[in-house]
């Protein structure tokens, strides 16, 4: 594409200076005609000077030889004014002839320079004529080169637009290949290398390279009880009490080990990924929630005070019948929110009874 550029820039270059050849051949001609001119009013002017110096020559020996005629006739003229009268004749004759030799001589030289002229107008004008058939040339060459670079762009464009659409199918024929050892499946993008540990050409062993993505994630802790409860996978209620927000996420990772990534030997490290948001938790303390077992439906549930241990090991709710106190063996089930799921197994239990709970200045509370 670019020796097609050039050619293009030079065609043009050379049709300019065509075009300006062609109007230089303009002034040399009127040059030509102006020089022709001038030489034929150089030989006229020539041919007036020799006439006047033969009529100037002709007149001073018609004027001599009237002196000399009245010198001989008058007879009291000497012999010496006649001796000179005839030598002023001669005189007068030999400048004719020299103004007519000279006038001759002139007219001679300014013919020949006429002459010269003329054959010197006619080889600048055969330079001029082939300067612009040059001219005429070099457009016509500059005209077609500049057609030829054009087919270049289009013939080259064609290529390119061909080999694309053939390195195209290529390509989705046969796809990316890699050996399978090789491929990392990152679960989303973009991601931003964070740390290269692996050493070219040593051998990999353990992690060879850390990524990050924009993912907000929170960092946490379980007790050492809790841990095994928790998989990855499950979903999380994210929660900040003084400022009301409240989001949601999933649990991402939950460490084998306790006391890594900056917790402490009695908690596992817990990673939650934030899935909703309504502002930026970036810096905030939250609270995670994470549900380990639901019920599946309503059950019967009583404040976790309202329960109690038997002397036999027994749990039991302390109900409030009319006025009257009765307690009630149940069966907890799980807890959650102040509350416990309690069963009764002869029904003894419904929902709207009074149950007490273990402060002293307490009202009953409601079963729900």
């Amino acid at each position: 594409m670019k020796a097609v550029a050039a050619a293009r820039a030079i065609a043009e270059q050379n049709t300019r200076q065509a075009s300006l050849d062609s109007a230089a051949r303009v002034g040399d001609n009127r040059q030509l005609a102006d020089a022709r001119a001038g030489k034929s009013l150089a030989l006229e002017a020539e041919r007036a000077r020799a006439a006047h110096s033969a009529t100037a020559a002709s007149a001073d020996v018609a004027t001599q030889m009237a002196d000399r005629a009245l010198i001989v006739l008058d007879p009291r003229q000497t012999e010496t004014a006649r001796a000179a009268a005839e030598a002023k004749l001669k005189v007068a004759r030999a400048a004719q002839r020299k103004a007519k030799m000279e006038a001759d001589l002139a007219i001679q030289t300014a013919a020949r320079e006429a002459a010269l002229a003329e054959e010197r107008i006619r080889v600048a004008e055969g330079a001029v004529k082939a300067a612009r058939l040059e001219g005429e040339r070099s457009v016509r060459a500059a005209l077609e080169q500049q057609e030829l670079a054009e087919f270049d762009v289009r013939v080259a464009s064609e290529r390119a637009q061909r080999l694309n659409a053939e390195f195209t199918a290529a390509r989705a024929k046969l796809g990316v290949q890699v050996p399978a050892d090789e491929v990392v499946f990152i679960p989303s993008l973009p991601v931003r290398v964070h740390e290269v540990t692996a050493t070219v050409a040593a051998n990999a062993s353990g992690p060879v390279m850390s990524v990050t993505d924009n993912q907000l994630s929170i960092d946490s802790q379980l007790p050492l009880e809790a841990a095994p409860l928790v998989k990855p996978g499950m979903k999380v209620a994210i929660d900040e009490q003084a400022l009301g927000i409240k989001a949601t996420g999933v649990v991402e990772t939950v460490a084998t080990t306790p006391g890594t990534r900056g917790v402490d030997g009695y908690h596992f490290y817990l990673g939650v990924k934030v899935e909703t948001t309504p502002v930026l938790l970036a810096g905030f303390s939250v609270r995670l929630t994470i549900p380990i077992e639901t019920s599946k439906g309503a059950v019967t549930a009583v404040p976790t005070s309202a329960v109690s241990l038997a002397a036999d090991g027994t749990s039991r709710v302390l109900v409030d019948r009319g006025g009257k106190q009765e307690y009630v063996t149940v069966q907890p089930g799980l807890s959650t929110g102040g509350y416990v799921e309690v069963n009764t197994p002869d029904g003894q239990l419904a929902p709207g009874q009074l149950v007490v709970v273990g402060y002293k200045t307490a009202e009953p509370a409601a079963v729900k």
